[in-house]
């Protein structure tokens, strides 16, 4: 963030360089760096745990039912009422459209990859979390540009159709077609077990690196944006905290009203809490430029998901007596 903003300031014709390099109004190095993010994301989902759905339902139905009929439009709600009532005294009114538009980006893509990590701290059933992520995955596909596109007509804002479909394309299709390729190739030449243990962490310093790299770059364009607003970084952040609360508790408790495992409820409130910020970026910058006050929202939800996430692990793993101990098959 501080290298990004001082070659911004010191340094504006990096950032100018790099915003002309562009095809259908997508920033091709920030589109490379963020296929590094997410193509070794989709290598670890294995997406052949599909066909054991059908095996304990219960949790992926509460899985969907928080990521695609609640959380999108909670989070448009809670956004929109403080960016235009209880901020509209800090926020002029183009603003706060522009980081409603960043809210909805992030409301409607649920996290993926980082699931894994919460899962593994919430001892999750790892065979169950792999299912959730997987079909998640998939649902991607066809609600992210229906629900983005409803909500932002709902808040006012012009919708680009043809960059939306393009960035899913980009974003969504590619790097998940490539990382099923590879997965699978990799799991016929060397087996699954060199898959895990020696391949993928081959990319982890890949993924880290390009997430740095990323926001270097879109610090470098947001540089002026944030310089003038600093307080704002602050105002997004608030109600992206508390949909990432609301929306853990509602997945979380619905798990325990209907008597899942802790290590099946655990995952699924936090694949219901945490958003697929690479996704929420990379759609932002395609829609409205790396330098539109739209990108800083979803960068604000990463910065903010981290801390707001162990936080919520840290609950998970103090409450796992409100669940039942007798062990239940599980989606394996």
């Amino acid at each position: 963030m501080v290298a990004g903003i001082v070659i911004g300031k010191y340094l504006p014709a990096f950032p100018g360089f790099l915003g002309k390099l562009e095809y259908a109004k997508v920033s091709i190095p920030i589109a490379m760096l963020i296929w590094l993010m997410i193509w070794p994301m989709m290598m670890k989902v294995d997406f052949a745990s599909i066909k054991h759905v059908g095996r304990n339902p219960k949790g992926l139905y509460v899985t969907w039912a928080a990521n695609w009929l609640i959380k999108p439009f909670t989070m448009f709600g809670i956004a929109w009422f403080f960016f235009y009532v209880v901020f509209k005294s800090l926020i002029p009114p183009d603003l706060a459209k522009d980081y409603l538009a960043g809210a909805i980006l992030l409301g409607a893509a649920p996290c993926t990859a980082m699931v894994f990590v919460w899962s593994h701290l919430t001892r999750g059933n790892p065979a169950y979390t792999v299912v959730q992520v997987a079909t998640n995955d998939l649902i991607i596909l066809v609600a992210f540009v229906p629900i983005v596109g409803l909500l932002l007509g709902v808040g006012g804002i012009q919708i680009p159709w043809d960059t939306l479909f393009l960035s899913v394309g980009l974003f969504v299709v590619i790097p998940l077609a490539g990382g099923i390729m590879t997965r699978a190739h990799v799991v016929k030449k060397k087996g699954l077990d060199y898959l895990n243990s020696t391949f993928l962490p081959k990319f982890s310093r890949v993924t880290i690196g390009g997430l740095l790299l990323t926001l270097v770059l879109i610090f470098s364009f947001q540089g002026e944006v944030i310089l003038n607003n600093p307080l704002h970084i602050a105002l997004i952040a608030v109600p992206l905290v508390i949909q990432t609360y609301l929306m853990f508790f509602i997945a979380y408790l619905a798990g325990k009203k209907i008597c899942l495992p802790h290590d099946v409820a655990a995952p699924g409130g936090m694949i219901g809490a945490s958003n697929f910020f690479e996704l929420s970026v990379a759609v932002a910058i395609s829609l409205f430029g790396a330098a539109s006050p739209v990108v800083l929202a979803t960068i604000v939800g990463v910065l903010v998901e981290v801390p707001v996430m162990l936080h919520l692990v840290k609950i998970a793993n103090r409450t796992t007596r409100w669940f039942p101990s007798k062990n239940q098959k599980s989606a394996e």
